[in-house]
């Protein structure tokens, strides 16, 4: 037995759905708030997840899972520039 929906109905979901995309993130959306951050505030990547995560009073240690791989990989650079990790052997040819 399907109903069919009303525009009034249709509308009320919409609204809802909109509230649900804004309320969680999914790691895609993430990803694109944070790229943005980077870009519109001149901020390296861990900084702008800490900034965002204090400007939507999102839990840092609950981060970890909405990075993306790319993301990831961005992280991981910064932090090995900023001395944060080792370098990797694999990536430099021997001098």
């Amino acid at each position: 037995m399907s109903k069919t929906l009303s525009k009034t109905e249709w509308w009320l979901m919409g609204d809802i759905n909109k509230a649900l995309k804004e309320k969680f993130l999914c790691s895609a959306q993430f990803a694109q708030d944070i790229e943005a951050i980077v870009k519109d505030d001149n901020l390296g990547y861990i900084d702008a997840i800490v900034h965002y995560c204090e400007q939507n009073a999102i839990d840092v240690e609950s981060v970890p899972k909405l990075i993306s791989k790319p993301l990831k990989e961005k992280l991981k650079w910064e932090a090995t520039e900023l001395n944060y990790l080792k370098r990797t052997t694999r990536a430099k040819l021997p001098l």
